[in-house]
């Protein structure tokens, strides 16, 4: 992920130890002790990954613990992210301050069926996939683009973001995306000033697919 974000962002790619790695005390209560072994290793990983990051910025050991909705709760001061996919696990972090959100995703590289090609992707995006270089399947790198949207967007606005309330263009050329919030979405959002378009940046590897986003403030 480091490839994909600015130098402001701190990031940490999890190595083989950190799936059975340590966890803060605040940290292992919200995982609690009956969670699932697939669920205590992402949690896990992600936790170890973004108190690496964290030391990156020159911070001490801070507990990332869970929101109700399960996504990551930050220390106050502080933006994250974090991603995990089968064997794959990464977190992101900055300094508020300098960075208003961020988002990363990994996806594994494969074809996906068509129920679930029309569940991520509009019709309009269908046919802008269908128009770019073949050899890449370009519907799981929007899945992966509307991913990092989503975790840019529900930290500032504090709602969901279903996948067709964002229209992703991808552009293999300089490996950039540009998402446009559906303006519906954006009317109804209950915070001043929500994003309305947000910009990132994507990899495509034989076996992964990688995004991410960074908001500025402006």
């Amino acid at each position: 992920m480091r490839d994909l974000l600015p130098p402001e962002v701190a990031v940490a790619v999890a190595a083989a130890g950190d799936w059975t790695g340590e966890l803060l005390s605040a940290e292992a209560v919200c995982l609690g002790e009956r969670a699932v072994e697939t669920r205590r290793r992402d949690f896990t990983a992600g936790r170890v990954c973004a108190r690496r990051a964290m030391a990156a910025l020159g911070l001490p050991p801070l507990p990332v613990t869970s929101s109700p909705d399960r996504s990551p709760a930050w220390p106050a001061g502080l933006v994250g992210t974090i991603t995990h996919t089968r064997g794959y696990c990464a977190a992101a972090v900055a300094r508020a301050v300098e960075v208003r959100s961020v988002g990363i995703d990994a996806e594994r590289h494969k074809q996906l069926d068509p129920g679930v090609r029309r569940l991520i992707c509009s019709s309009q995006e269908e046919e802008h996939c269908a128009r770019l270089p073949v050899g890449v399947s370009w519907p799981v790198v929007l899945f992966s683009a509307k991913e990092t949207v989503y975790k840019v967007w529900h930290p500032i606005v504090g709602s969901w973001l279903d996948f067709h309330d964002a229209v992703v263009e991808l552009d293999p050329s300089s490996g950039t995306f540009v998402a446009r919030i559906s303006p519906a979405k954006v009317a109804a959002a209950p915070v001043a000033d929500p994003p309305t378009v947000i910009t990132g940046r994507f990899v495509v590897e034989p076996e992964m697919v990688r995004t991410a986003a960074v908001l500025r403030h402006r």
